[in-house]
C-alpha cells in the first residue's frame, strides 16, 4: 500500500485533533474509525499492537497511538505531523480557557457556575473508573492489585510512581515463563542511539536554558512535570492524583478548587486529557509573575510533557513486533492497569469528598482526606446526582452535561 500524501495526512489528523474529544477511549475509537475502517491507512493487528504499545509507554496513549500512526505512514516527519496536530488545537483553546479563568475565575457567580462543572467531573472520573475496570480487572489478582493501590494511595499516601514500579514488576515476576507463541520478530532498521540523544537533548534544553537564567520556579516547574513525563503510565487520570498532591500539597502552585476546574475544562476541550499540565502551569505562572510567567510557563509545560512522548515512538516503534511477543512484558502491563485501576479509584473519591464538602483539613491521620462533616454541601450532592442520571442514566455527553449543571448551578448562586 503506497503511503498518502502529505495533503491527505495533514487533513485526516488535524480532522482527528479537533474532534478528540472525550478522553482516551473516544480519542482511540475515533483513530480506528478514521484510520483503519474509512481509510486502511492501518491494518486492524497493526493498529492493535500499537495500543498495546503506547499503553505500556509513559505518557498519552492516545496522543502517542496518532504520532505512532503518523510515524508508520511517513517515517518520522509524519509522526512529528501526527502527533503535533493531535495536541495544537487543544493546546490553544486550554491556554485562552486559562487566562481568562485566571482574571475572571474567583468572581462569585463564575464560581458558582464552576460547581455544576465539579459536580460533573465527579462522574467522568466514575466512568473513566467503571471502564477502565471492566477491561483490567480479569481474576482475582487483578482485585487485589487494584485494591492495594488504592489503599496505599488514599490511606497512606504512598508515591504513584512506586506503586506502578511495584506493579509492574510483580506482573512480570508472576508471569509465566513461556516462549512466545511467534517466533521474535526482529526489529527493523533503527537508530537508537542516535535517536536517543537527539530527542533527550530536545527534551533537556528549555531546561538548561531557565536553568542557566537563574529562573528558579521554572526550572522548579520544568524539572516536575518532566519527572510526571516518565510515570505517567495508565493514562492521565492515573496521574491525576499524584499530580495534585504535588501542585497543590507539596508545592502549593495553585488550590484544590482550581486543580478542580482545570480537570473540568480541559474535559471539554479537545486533546490529550493531560493537557491538564498546561493549564495548572499558566495558573502557576500566572500567580508568580502575571502574563508573561503564565505562557512562559504553560510553554515549557507543553514541551517536556510532549517531546517525552515523540521519544518514546521513535525509539519504541521500530521494536513494536519484538516487544509485542514477549508474555513477561505483557503481564507487567496487565499488573500496571490493575493498579491504574486503584488509583483512579482514589481520584474518584478524592474529588467527591472536596466538592461536596466546603472544608476538608489536611490529614492529620495518615493521608485519609477526613472532611468538616458540618461543611456538607447539598446544592453540590444534588448537582452531582443530576450529572450522574444524566450521563449514566441518560447517556447525556459530557460537555452538554457540563453546560446543563453550569447553568443550574449559576441560578442556584443567583438565589
Amino acid at each position: 500500500m503506497s503511503s498518502p500524501s502529505w495533503g491527505n495526512m495533514t487533513r485526516v489528523f488535524g480532522r482527528i485533533g479537533l474532534l478528540s474529544f472525550g478522553g482516551p477511549a473516544a480519542q482511540i475509537a475515533l483513530m480506528h474509525r478514521e484510520l483503519v475502517e474509512t481509510r486502511d491507512w492501518l491494518s486492524e493487528q497493526s493498529y492493535l499492537r500499537a495500543l498495546s504499545l503506547c499503553m505500556l509507554l509513559p505518557g498519552p496513549e492516545a496522543m502517542q497511538l496518532a504520532t505512532y500512526a503518523g510515524w508508520r505512514l511517513r517515517g518520522t516527519w509524519g509522526g512529528l505531523l501526527a502527533g503535533l496536530l493531535f495536541v495544537i488545537p487543544g493546546a490553544i483553546v486550554i491556554a485562552l480557557l486559562a487566562l481568562l479563568y485566571a482574571n475572571f475565575g474567583q468572581l462569585p457567580l463564575v464560581q458558582a457556575a464552576f460547581l455544576g462543572i465539579k459536580a460533573a467531573v465527579i462522574v467522568v472520573v466514575f466512568q473513566a473508573l467503571r471502564k477502565v475496570a471492566g477491561k483490567a480487572l480479569v481474576g482475582t489478582q487483578g482485585w487485589v492489585i487494584a485494591l492495594l493501590s488504592f489503599l496505599a494511595l488514599f490511606v497512606f499516601g504512598t508515591p504513584f510512581p512506586f506503586i506502578i514500579i511495584v506493579a509492574g514488576l510483580w506482573g512480570m515476576w508472576r508471569a509465566k515463563d513461556t516462549a512466545p507463541a511467534e517466533p521474535t520478530p526482529s526489529p527493523v532498521s533503527a537508530a537508537p542511539l542516535q535517536t536517543l540523544l537527539l530527542w533527550a537533548s530536545l527534551w533537556a534544553a528549555p531546561l538548561l536554558l531557565v536553568g542557566a537564567m537563574g529562573a528558579t520556579f521554572l526550572l522548579e516547574l520544568g524539572l516536575f512535570f518532566s519527572k510526571l513525563a516518565i510515570v505517567t503510565f495508565g493514562g492521565a487520570y492515573a496521574v491525576l492524583g499524584y499530580m495534585t498532591q504535588t501542585v497543590v500539597s507539596d508545592l502549593g502552585w495553585i488550590t484544590t478548587e482550581q486543580m478542580i476546574d482545570a480537570l473540568g475544562l480541559a474535559e471539554t476541550t479537545p486533546g490529550p486529557l493531560i493537557l491538564v499540565t498546561e493549564f495548572v502551569a499558566l495558573l502557576a505562572g500566572f500567580a508568580q509573575s502575571g502574563l508573561s510567567g503564565a505562557i512562559a510557563a504553560g510553554l515549557l509545560a507543553l514541551w517536556v510533557t510532549f517531546t517525552p512522548c515523540f521519544l518514546w515512538i521513535f525509539l519504541a516503534g521500530p521494536y513494536l513486533e519484538m516487544i509485542s511477543a514477549q508474555p513477561r512484558l505483557s503481564a507487567g502491563l496487565t499488573a500496571i492497569t490493575a493498579a491504574v485501576v486503584g488509583v483512579i479509584a482514589n481520584l474518584t473519591l478524592w474529588f467527591a469528598v472536596h466538592v461536596l464538602f466546603t472544608q476538608v483539613p489536611a490529614p492529620h491521620l495518615l493521608a485519609l482526606p477526613i472532611p468538616d462533616w458540618s461543611s456538607f454541601d447539598p446544592a453540590a450532592a444534588g448537582l452531582t446526582v443530576l450529572a450522574g442520571f444524566m450521563m449514566l442514566y441518560l447517556k447525556v455527553g459530557f460537555v452538554r452535561t457540563m453546560g446543563a449543571l453550569g447553568i443550574c448551578a449559576l441560578g442556584l448562586g443567583l438565589l
